[in-house]
């Protein structure tokens, strides 16, 4: 079965409008640029769309980690990436579809985000400014941007990054008979006929904790000239679990309005996956954010259920011992 690590982030939003719908018509101008959100009931939440985070991690692994992003091509009204695994590190963890010349590629992303949403419901704000510093009458203008925490969550398989399948099927074709000799020249080999073909250990493991420790570097999204806005989770749990599922998904949860972290549905996960993880839970915050939840952590930490410190740390303690859940498929 394979290996995932999956992650619970919480980002902090006080001021923001990281992901816009577009334009539309408003009353008071002729336009307004209105942030995305989505209803629940009667409920009004904003949230980034998956793509939008996804390119966020993208773009922070080439800038901060020097990955070689695969470069865009364009074919009338389609675009697709290099398709090429084995040269660019984000074709591999982020996935693509190339299809030309009666020949698709297609590669399922290892990684997998959620949209981040807001944890509690919010009603964007208008603001409206003016455009004054030419002659003559000046140009009003309105946009949205909210105040609220975005809850996300991921997981990385282990056994999918670095691993690639050259069968004519749909999903299984990952590369063509053309890759294969560049991936054996890397010291890549395939088991058996009925294997994938996975490149060397140190460049599968390279490829997953760049991956995780460019979470606390991250950076991007809309707006941020006027309402700067730092994406790094405040709040992040993280384990590796063995199957598929997302058991942290539901650990925060909305009474009378408000989001919360539910600490008997923490404790009540850790007790029902015991079997599951293969590693420590890892609960990071940062200080300042939430600070009321920090003597319940301190003791669920003291009951020898998690790691508790700051994000970075425990990002950095997991992708340390990394390595020990590679060596088996």
């Amino acid at each position: 079965m394979s290996k995932h690590v999956i992650g619970l982030v919480l980002i902090d939003a006080p001021h923001s409008a990281l992901n816009n719908a577009g334009t539309e018509a408003s009353q008071a101008t002729e336009n307004i640029v209105v942030v995305k959100t989505l209803r629940k009931g009667n409920q009004t939440y904003p949230y980034v769309s998956g793509q939008a985070w996804r390119n966020w991690w993208r773009t922070t692994l080439g800038e901060e980690f020097n990955w070689e992003l695969s470069p865009i091509e364009r074919d009338k009204k389609i675009a697709f990436t290099a398709a090429d695994p084995i040269l660019y590190d984000d074709d591999d963890v982020f996935g693509y579809m190339r299809a030309v010349k009666k020949e698709t590629l297609t590669r399922l992303s290892p990684l997998k985000t959620s949209p981040l949403i807001a944890i509690e419901p919010q009603r964007p704000t208008d603001d409206f400014g003016v455009m004054a510093r030419h002659e003559g009458d000046p140009v009003p203008y309105e946009h949205q941007f909210y105040s609220c925490v975005l809850k996300g969550v991921f997981s990385l398989d282990l056994n999918a990054v670095g691993a690639f399948w050259n069968v004519n099927k749909t999903g299984y074709k990952n590369i063509t008979d053309t890759h294969i000799p560049t991936i054996e020249l890397t010291g890549g080999q395939q088991a058996d006929e009925k294997s994938p073909w996975v490149l060397p250990q140190d460049t599968r493991l390279r490829r997953c904790c760049q991956t995780l420790e460019a979470l606390p570097l991250l950076s991007g999204g809309a707006k941020l000239t006027s309402h700067l806005t730092d994406v790094t989770p405040k709040l992040i749990i993280l384990s590796v679990l063995n199957g598929g599922n997302h058991p942290f998904m539901n650990v925060m949860v909305e009474r009378d309005g408000q989001g919360e972290l539910s600490l008997p549905a923490l404790r009540q996960v850790i007790a029902d996956y015991e079997d599951r993880f293969l590693d420590s839970v890892y609960i990071g915050r940062r200080e300042g954010f939430m600070d009321e939840l920090d003597e319940s952590l301190q003791q669920v930490a003291a009951d020898g259920l998690v790691v508790y410190d700051s994000p970075n740390k425990v990002v950095a303690q997991l992708a340390a011992g990394l390595s020990k859940h590679f060596g088996g498929e």
